[in-house]
């Protein structure tokens, strides 16, 4: 792209943990190509989503799949990363994120472009696809900017309009491991907002419990929201638990950039510094009011959950693990005695 002033600006949706923003890179294209060879003492274990996966993910039979070591090619340029400050570690988990997202949207099968993708999900990745042309005089970090109703997204514009974006503006996502995603949702949206007690709690509720029907929605726990998950079809979820995959469609969208929600302040510099952010715009502060999942938190809940209803969960979330390198939950004997 050529040389010119950038367009920026920002918001983020802390209810969910994601949201897909597309912005425009200013003077200078986001160098892509180059990857880290990796220490093998420092190597990560990752579920590699072969054709065999998705068939098995496909057909609902996923059996127990253990993560394989993943080497780089080989003749790749490798490039040197600093060793301090994690700066390491992040390089290491964006080169599995990239190599695992080449592995599995090379599969012959996959969209190659969000016009390839049926109506229905064309719509949903169109429709979240945030569009930030222009800066902001300022942020204001109690505002939810992703719950503004003048914001534009990619699925208001024409597909000329799209197709310019997708091809010139700066793409990025911001993903979180999925377990601690779909508790974040339960907690936040049955346990504090009315609107999703009463659209979602009251008819889960009044399907999976016995003598259901006075309840308010405010009381659905946490196994009977991963039973309505279970019997959900995908495309049809809300989307703070849509899987990521399906939401975002990182293998239909070529995003710049993937960063983590567990770094979520690194990630956000990093990329307020690739579209050349003027120097007063800072990522805000988490809002005091926020709740975060802890691991602590996380290992109460999933180890009093039961173990087959996890376990058959997993399949519609496995893209989410596997492409974005997050472990499997450990809900073992033994790790739930500790």
């Amino acid at each position: 792209m050529g040389s010119g002033l950038g367009l920026w600006g920002w918001g983020w949706d802390w209810d969910c943990g994601v949201r897909v923003k597309i912005m425009r890179l200013g003077r200078s294209r986001l160098r892509s190509g180059s990857t880290v060879l990796l220490p093998s003492m420092l190597m990560f274990g990752v579920i590699l989503a072969s054709s065999g996966l998705l068939l098995m993910i496909e057909k609902g039979i996923l059996a127990e799949v253990k993560p394989l070591p993943l080497h780089p090619a080989a003749g790749e340029v490798s490039r040197r990363v600093e060793t301090h400050g994690g700066d390491l570690e992040r390089e290491v988990l964006r080169d599995i994120r990239n190599r695992t997202i080449r592995s599995v949207c090379g599969q012959r099968a996959m969209p190659r472009s969000v016009w390839e993708l049926p109506a229905g999900q064309r719509r949903t990745v169109l429709r979240h696809l945030l569009v930030l042309d222009g800066a902001l005089e300022s942020v204001d970090v109690k505002l939810k900017m992703d719950h503004k109703s003048d914001l534009v997204f990619l699925g208001d514009m024409t597909p000329d309009e799209i197709n310019y974006r997708l091809k010139n503006y700066y793409k990025f996502v911001f993903v979180r491991n999925p377990a601690e995603r779909l508790l974040s949702a339960y907690r936040n949206k049955f346990g504090e907002i009315k609107e999703y007690q009463q659209k979602y709690g009251v008819e889960i509720v009044r399907r999976y419990r016995k003598n259901g029907g006075k309840s308010a929605g405010d009381d659905v726990t946490f196994s009977e929201f991963l039973r309505y998950l279970l019997d959900e079809e995908v495309e049809r979820m809300n989307e703070h638990w849509m899987p990521i995959y399906n939401l975002c469609q990182p293998c239909a969208v070529r995003y710049d950039f993937i960063g983590s929600y567990e770094r979520l302040n690194e990630d956000a510099n990093r990329v307020l510094e690739e579209v050349q952010a003027p120097s007063f715009i800072r990522f805000p502060e988490r809002q005091s009011w926020y709740k975060p999942v802890t691991a602590e938190t996380l290992h109460y809940y999933l180890c009093n959950t039961q173990r087959r209803l996890i376990k058959e969960l997993l399949p519609k979330y496995i893209l989410d693990f596997t492409l974005f390198a997050y472990p499997l939950p450990n809900i073992t004997s033994e790790f739930c005695r500790q």
